[in-house]
């Protein structure tokens, strides 16, 4: 006799959804605070000033101003910070 499943069976039919990672607000683009920079798995890059990071290691802004990113530190780490905007008056917010 051949074998063959009851119907409604199948082994396919699972996938997850995009987690839509990846540098939201690239270098030299202004950002409100609160406002999501990148969203990545794992500390790809390091939160600099005036920016903060979340629970599954999204960056964020903490103040308004222009993302900027670099390499610091010993290890030459890639680094994301917020820079103040200047006011009229050429000072700067802080």
């Amino acid at each position: 006799m051949a074998h063959k499943k009851a119907a409604g069976s199948t082994r396919n039919g699972r996938d997850s959804n995009p987690k839509y990672l990846g540098i939201k607000v690239y270098g030299g683009q202004k950002i409100m605070p609160g406002c999501i920079i990148l969203r990545q798995r794992g500390t790809r890059f390091y939160p600099g000033h005036n920016t903060g990071m979340g629970r599954d290691h999204t960056i964020f802004a903490k103040i308004p101003g222009i993302v900027r990113f670099d390499r610091r530190g010993k290890f030459q780490r890639r680094s994301v910070f917020v820079e103040p905007l200047v006011a009229e008056g050429g000072h700067s917010a802080n």
